[in-house]
């Protein structure tokens, strides 16, 4: 096996795990990451929380030390774009005419920004937020009392605005739809994280479209369809990200909302894997395909992933389950909520900041949103992993103990 070489193409967090699972696995060959960016694979939830609000320092980023890849024989290849994918001649070209052979390969793209083409978007101080340039250039607009608008009212617009009211910044949030988290959450929950923001100070906006950015060489104001001009220092635009798949597109695999890999992580080339945000998998707990942005998935794909490499067919069989951090507010999702006919609350949705959603079908616990609810997370993740039920009333009991509420 010496003359094996496994690649893996993106320095993302199913990247970092897909090397460190591999020498786990007993892979003895040579192993090698190649990432766009000049660091290490870093953690990217706390960019528009903890980095953003200068709580964290880039080193306190990194997924695992540099000198974990020197210990552990994994070759960095940073600051290096992948151009192109030889499939039958295994070989990968680089952005600078390099190349890299393979025996086999994983590809751990990930995703990028979703780009808004409006009037004004490529003047100073309007930025995208998803990696640690980004949010570099941010922090050197940052200011209190300065003015930030967020297009977008997802997590990353929301905790964007949380991190910049921690910095004394004003700040409006911008949503298209009628209410934040519309995509993701109940009527309830929106509600919750309208109040709570609103509490904080932000300006909340629904049902509002951008017309231009305005300004001669920076950002000055965001104009509204209504003609509503707001005060901007600075926008970030979080409108969502799209699978990076150009490469795998190109080089002429499967690929359908994501890179499309079955439940062993194998993309419709057999000496090729993916795992991640790239990824388009088949969910047995949901019996449906699914395209995920979440740590949790890239972390344990790119275990099934390096399994596969190794030899060791182990089928990905895990519930999503994600978070996210707003002030003292820390969400849990455990589940996949889309399709829900009943919401049961546990607790108040309406006064303080602790409460519970469970989302059901057809009498199914589907998925939960805890909010500083651990107890809550906790169980609901352990239910819906193992099939169980529970029932809507004693759930919304909040004076029983939760452990009571699951069949």
């Amino acid at each position: 096996m010496g003359a094996e070489h496994a690649v893996i193409v993106g320095a993302s967090h199913a990247a970092a795990q897909l090397g460190a699972s591999l020498r786990q696995g007993g892979w003895e060959g040579k192993i090698s990451i190649v990432g766009e960016e000049a660091l290490p694979p870093y953690h990217r939830p706390p960019l528009s929380k903890a980095y953003l609000a200068g709580e964290k320092h880039s080193d306190e980023m990194l997924i695992r030390p540099a000198a974990f890849y020197a210990r552990s024989g994994i070759d960095l290849v940073l600051g290096t774009r992948v151009t192109a994918l030889d499939r039958a001649n295994k070989v990968l070209t680089l952005h600078d005419g390099g190349t890299i052979p393979y025996t086999r390969l994983a590809l751990a793209t990930g995703a990028r920004v979703r780009k808004l083409a409006l009037p004004g978007h490529d003047l100073d101080g309007v930025f995208y937020l998803r990696d640690l340039d980004d949010v570099n250039r941010i922090r050197s607009y940052v200011g209190p009392g300065k003015s930030a608008v967020i297009v977008g009212g997802g997590y990353i617009g929301l905790e964007t605005a949380a991190s910049m009211r921690k910095l004394g910044m004003k700040v409006t949030v911008l949503e298209a739809l009628p209410r934040v988290l519309q995509r993701v959450t109940a009527p309830e929950v929106s509600a919750f994280y309208s109040r709570v923001h609103s509490e904080e100070g932000v300006n909340i906006v629904t049902e509002a479209a951008v017309e231009s950015l305005e300004g001669k060489d920076s950002v000055k104001a965001v104009k509204l369809a209504d003609g509503t001009l707001l005060d901007a220092d600075l926008v970030v635009i979080g409108v969502g990200v799209m699978p990076a798949t150009e490469l795998a597109e190109a080089a002429g695999l499967a690929v359908d909302n994501g890179i499309v890999v079955d439940e062993f992580a194998r993309t419709s080339d057999p000496d090729i894997v993916a795992a991640g945000d790239c990824t388009n998998h088949h969910n047995p707990i949901y019996d449906r395909r699914l395209r995920l942005e979440s740590v949790q998935n890239a972390t344990d794909q790119a275990k099934t992933a390096a399994n596969t490499l190794c030899g060791k067919l182990e089928a990905y069989h895990t519930l999503p389950w994600f978070w996210s951090d707003q002030y003292d507010l820390k969400l849990q999702i455990a589940g996949l909520s889309q399709g829900y006919d009943r919401v049961v609350l546990r607790g108040s949705s309406q006064s303080g900041r602790s409460f519970a959603a469970f989302y059901f079908r057809d009498g199914h616990l589907l998925a939960v949103d805890a909010i500083n609810r651990p107890k809550e997370f906790m169980m609901a993740r352990r239910a819906l992993a193992a099939g169980q039920g529970a029932d809507p009333a004693r759930l919304a009991d909040d004076t029983l103990e939760i452990q009571q509420a699951f069949l």
